[in-house]
């Protein structure tokens, strides 16, 4: 079965990409022609669809840590992933073209986009299919600054900067695949991230440069391990000035830069569990300031991959990015972010990880009654 299985994932991948453009919104002027309405004449049919696709991804996602030496893997993570970037981002968030407008209000028209909103520019083509154009920049400089690099090589043309942007974010996804092997040598850890299927869809799919900011942590963090402070600091730095949610990773990089100035050996399986709290604790307080993001949970997770003896915390948390795909479907069937339907999401995104607990909880008691 598993030397079948790279073109059945490839296949369903393939199946996927096609899905994602029944979302294309009908302003779209480069798919006006093949705009379906599917989406939204029916909700049901669509979030069945996608549900089966979660599914599909993560039990195959299981299989692939079960098979974790198969020579298949790579292929499966190559063609899952270079697919998904033909994907249409709009399926699940429309941030990518947020960071559009952005760089069009710095490198286009000359504003500070600190200031500026893109809705303030009537008549730029981009804010009839993009959201939250009436928002300032909600990210640090130097993703402002980085965006204009794959806006640039896209020379202005809004279909084109989609997919450069997306090809832009996944070097760093690549990045951090590298950072991994090298401070792990476990290709069970490379995988746990590497094929997630909430890291290659919000990567690939969505484009969210959360990636970019998890790069420069983690390359802090192996600089620091290398002894080499000074650039350690500005990486981490860089990280913030991306999203400053990494800012909470501060304690811990100093508490492990004291250690080294001072020669004194560190654990570092316990400094990367460290860097997993401070960026866990950031996710879960991103509730009070709006709500919990899916993407938000691969600042954690980047950290926990790179202590594979932490097996129970491992499959907990594989459960949570499981919800957190799932916590799409309420919006998706019902098209409303209220209500009813914020509690869905907000279930949708706590069972799983609760039910695996549970399980794990009696599987463990009934063991030491036996």
């Amino acid at each position: 079965m598993i030397r079948y299985f790279p073109s059945i994932y490839a296949l369903v991948s393939i199946i996927f990409v096609i899905f994602s453009y029944l979302f294309v919104d009908i302003n779209l002027l480069y798919f006006r022609n093949f705009y379906s309405g599917i989406s939204t004449d029916l909700r049901l049919i669509t979030s069945l669809s996608y549900a089966i696709f979660i599914l599909i991804f993560f039990s195959s996602y299981l299989i692939l840590l079960k098979n974790v030496q198969t020579a298949h893997i790579k292929k499966i993570i190559i063609v899952s992933c270079l697919g998904m970037l033909l994907s249409y981002p709009a399926i699940l968030s429309y941030d990518i073209f947020n960071y559009i407008g952005t760089s069009k209000v710095l490198f286009i028209y000359h504003e500070n986009p600190y200031l500026q909103m893109p809705i303030e520019f009537i008549g730029d083509p981009i804010l009839m299919f993009t959201r939250a154009a009436n928002k300032v920049a909600l990210y640090g400089p130097l993703w402002v600054f980085l965006s204009g690099i794959p806006y640039a090589i896209s020379f202005g043309n809004y279909f084109v900067s989609v997919f450069v942007f997306k090809i832009f974010v996944s070097v760093f996804y690549v990045g951090i695949v590298y950072l991994i092997r090298k401070l792990t040598n476990s290709y069970f850890s490379i995988l746990l991230f590497a094929a997630n299927p909430l890291v290659i869809i919000e990567t690939f799919v969505s484009g969210h440069n959360d990636v970019v900011m998890m790069f420069f942590a983690l390359l802090a963090f192996y600089l620091l391990k290398k002894k080499q402070l000074f650039l350690a600091f500005i990486f981490l730095l860089m990280s913030a000035l991306i999203k400053y949610a990494t800012l909470f990773l501060i304690p811990v990089f100093i508490y492990a830069a004291f250690q080294t100035i001072n020669n004194r050996k560190l654990n570092w399986d316990r400094i990367y569990f460290y860097c997993f709290f401070s960026m866990l604790l950031v996710f879960l307080l991103s509730i009070f300031r709006e709500e919990i993001y899916p993407w938000y949970v691969i600042w954690p997770f980047t950290f926990l991959v790179l202590i594979p003896a932490k097996k129970k915390e491992i499959y907990l948390f594989i459960a949570l990015t499981f919800g957190l795909m799932l916590s799409y479907i309420p919006y998706m069937y019902s098209g409303s972010y209220f209500g009813i339907y914020r509690f869905l999401r907000i279930i949708s995104i706590f069972i799983p990880p609760v039910f695996l607990g549970i399980y794990l909880f009696f599987q463990k008691n009934f063991k030491l009654n036996k």
